[in-house]
């Protein structure tokens, strides 16, 4: 396969134990976090019948969730900054996970808490996996799709209500979620279902969006963008964050980054020398650890976290 050109700088990461456990409802790692559904009733599209009990895998030592499978009921878990901090922002947080399970500490409620900290209320959105046995195999699962739009105009709907603004509200998705984060990102103009009510007239398009190490952008075998991800000039200014050494290829990053460059769509690209795949927000000593500071940069660079808090209507 022709490779595209490399670029360079570095990262290291670390893995705590987990034990599994099982749980209808897992518990929450942050008991101020309130959760909301994501659906009014059964989600579209599970024709495949249920996929089993919803699992957790929760690290031994701090009590906190790792991991989640087999989710079925789709879900919001709300994260606000401290009062007086809020500026208006808001980010739908994707945890990846290979459309298996989600990294819900690490790429979901950690993402969550440092967002909390320059101002931007976070929702970690809990996506249905795995995918089902009637998704194609080489097809990304449309039920992931489904609940990405819903959330993005669910959070657009009630932004009075947590102090937002309609028009910065952005999705930070990593590995798989970046993957659903960019097909959030180009396929605004077409629902992958039939409108349930009133919020979906809102617009499920991204404000903005930040990819870390996402996969499955290029088609296999190919150096050329997946069908599903439909880059144009109406796709949202985008961050993009990977490894040189990563797993899965950065070319996945770059040939999105080209194609953001083609459409004129602002993007910006950093592709760190090591770090392998999954480092999230975990901490490390080489430069890629320090991605987070390099999107709040991007996001003050692109005027997104000026203080515009509007209190919350409930």
């Amino acid at each position: 396969m022709r490779s595209l050109p490399s670029l360079a700088l570095g990262l290291v990461m670390a893995v705590g134990a987990t034990s599994p456990v099982r749980a209808a409802d897992p518990p929450e790692n942050a008991p101020d976090a309130a959760r909301i559904d994501v659906w009014p009733g059964p989600p579209p599209g599970e024709s495949a019948g249920p996929v089993g009990e919803e699992a957790a895998k929760v690290d031994p030592k701090t009590k906190a969730v790792t991991s989640l499978t087999n989710v079925s009921r789709p879900t919001l878990s709300v994260f606000r900054p401290a009062p007086g901090k809020a500026n208006g922002v808001a980010v739908i947080v994707a945890p990846g996970g290979g459309y298996t399970n989600l990294a819900w500490g690490h790429e979901g409620e950690q993402a969550a808490r440092w967002l909390n900290t320059i101002g931007v209320t976070a929702f970690v959105l809990k996506y249905r996996v795995p995918r089902r046995p009637d998704d194609p195999k080489d097809k990304p699962p449309l039920r992931a799709l489904m609940d990405a739009q819903r959330a993005i105009s669910l959070v657009r709907g009630k932004a009075a209500a947590y102090g937002v603004d309609p028009n910065r509200i952005g999705m930070l998705g990593f590995s798989a979620g970046g993957h659903l984060t960019a097909a959030a990102s180009t396929n605004a103009d077409r629902r992958a279902y039939d409108p349930v009510d009133v919020t979906d007239r809102v617009s499920c398009r991204p404000d903005f969006a930040v990819l870390v190490y996402p996969g499955g952008l290029v088609a296999k075998g190919t150096v050329e963008l997946s069908p599903e991800i439909r880059v144009s000039p109406k796709t949202p200014p985008t961050l993009l964050v990977h490894a040189h050494d990563d797993r899965v290829s950065p070319e996945n990053s770059v040939a999105y980054y080209l194609a953001l460059k083609h459409a004129d769509v602002p993007a910006e690209l950093l592709v760190f020398g090591s770090g392998g795949h999954g480092f999230g927000m975990r901490p490390g000593k080489h430069l890629a650890a320090d991605w987070p500071k390099r999107c709040e940069e991007w996001m003050r660079d692109r005027g997104l976290l000026t203080s515009d808090a509007r209190p919350p209507s409930e």
